[in-house]
């Protein structure tokens, strides 16, 4: 395969999953924003952080508008759903015939959406635009899995939305980090309760939570079911298993082994090997940092392995 084929598929899948993920914190931090005695604009803040988005220059608090304006219409943004969606359709007509018809009209449909909607317009229907988001990324992912072929173009599309989704897991965590620490008094608080929740919920979790932990939200539990879990198809250590798979496959394919691959499957054993009370001891929040890290390492010697 061509390496600016590879480089295509590689950041179409990155852009669609960030595009979902974007969607999924924004759902949260409305959530949290209308719930009695919160302080919305902290809440959105955070989803800025989250994302990597610049907060505000005038340094003030940061309202709806901003997030509408920023991580939904914005064109330009790193995280805005708009510009994920736009880029995601411009890698995928540069690869046009590695795509399924339902895979570009889906890249299609998605792009015209968002294109012409007023801030206004936007900001009345910021819940059933997230879910549109969320429902149309779901039903590409599925034309993905039933119907690309598994060559290499789907080792490198999965390749990226992996890479995606562990580096956005680790972000939600690093900025809500501190809800997951113990505090000197009883955890389990109404506030930190619903908190919980709604990073569950961000990340579709709840039920699977409740499946392993029954309903137990105890900070070492939330923790572990996010970073280490391998059954969680979100989790930090199960998105590692699929770089490594992928990275796999693709060294089979050529033949050679890359830096990226050792690197991820180091990764992989180094999760595999931890358990949650290490990670506390040595700290969340340097965890969570050094792990963010790694993952942008193994971006770019993707990049450098195969010449994007």
């Amino acid at each position: 395969m061509l390496s600016r084929s590879a480089n295509n598929l590689f950041w179409l899948g990155r852009f669609m999953e960030r595009a979902e993920a974007t969607a999924r914190m924004l759902a949260m931090g409305q959530r949290m924003a209308m719930l009695p005695g919160s302080q919305g604009q902290v809440e959105w803040a955070s989803i800025m952080q989250a994302t990597g988005t610049p907060l505000p220059e005038n340094g003030g608090a940061v309202t709806e508008a901003d997030i509408v304006s920023s991580l939904v219409l914005d064109n330009h943004g790193a995280s805005s759903i708009q510009a994920c969606l736009s880029r995601a359709r411009d890698n995928g007509r540069a690869v046009r015939t590695a795509l399924t018809q339902e895979m570009w009209e889906g890249l299609n449909e998605d792009w015209r959406y968002l294109e012409a909607m007023e801030p206004q317009a936007a900001r009345r229907n910021l819940a059933p635009i997230l879910e549109w988001v969320r429902r149309r990324t779901a039903i590409f992912k599925g034309c993905v899995e039933t119907a690309m072929l598994r060559n290499e173009g789907y080792d490198f599309l999965r390749l990226g939305g992996s890479i995606e989704r562990a580096n956005m897991t680790l972000r939600l965590l690093n900025v809500k980090y501190f809800l997951l620490l113990p505090e000197t008094e009883v955890v389990g608080g109404g506030r930190d309760h619903h908190q919980w929740m709604s990073m569950l919920h961000a990340v579709s979790g709840l039920r699977s939570y409740h499946h392993y932990y029954d309903g137990d939200y105890a900070p070492w539990n939330i923790a572990d079911f996010l970073v280490l879990n391998q059954a969680f198809p979100r989790s930090v250590a199960y998105n590692y298993s699929q770089i490594d798979a992928s990275l796999t496959r693709l060294q089979q394919s050529h033949g050679d082994t890359h830096t990226c691959q050792r690197t991820a499957h180091t990764e992989l054993e180094r999760l595999s090997a931890m358990n949650i009370n290490e990670i506390f001891n040595d700290g969340l929040h340097e965890f969570l940092n050094d792990q963010i890290v790694k993952t942008g390492r193994i971006s770019q010697e993707v990049s450098e392995a195969y010449h994007f």
